[in-house]
């Protein structure tokens, strides 16, 4: 099977005084500003390293609710935060890491049947295969 999703950006002058917008294809997104003053300086606005964490962080949660079912558990509720970081060295900025950090409310689930489940969602979530940075994870089992 085979799935295609797509966005789009839209840039218009120069890196710092330019500025942009970025759609999703389902419109979830539309026309959404961004630019260097969001990217770098804090202004109101989406860059896309937050898209990226946004993404990661939905696709883990996801997948980790996938994992789980296959131990046949259902989560009652699973909040995932992504931390997408990026440096810059003499070639440029580069994503080096994301640190995924979830809290999973599943009453009567066992801490080592969790930390399995979360490990291997980590691993096969699309978007951790897609990253080619370190991603680390803090999983909590609330019960």
């Amino acid at each position: 099977m085979t799935i295609k999703k797509s966005g789009s950006a839209e840039w218009k002058g120069s890196l710092k005084q330019g500025k942009g917008v970025v759609s999703t294809e389902s419109g979830s997104l539309k026309d959404n500003a961004y630019g260097f003053n969001t990217r770098f300086e804090g202004q109101p606005g989406t860059n896309p390293e937050e898209l990226v964490a946004a993404a990661h962080a939905s696709c883990f949660s996801m997948a980790l609710s996938m994992t789980l079912g296959e131990e046949g558990i259902e989560p009652e509720s699973l909040k995932t935060d992504a931390t997408v970081i990026m440096e810059q060295d003499d070639s440029g900025f580069t994503i080096t890491a994301v640190e995924l950090k979830t809290v999973a409310k599943i009453p009567g689930a066992d801490q080592a049947t969790f930390d399995r489940a979360a490990n291997k969602a980590k691993e096969g979530c699309p978007i951790s295969k897609l990253l080619n940075a370190k991603i680390s994870l803090d999983a909590k089992l609330e019960s």
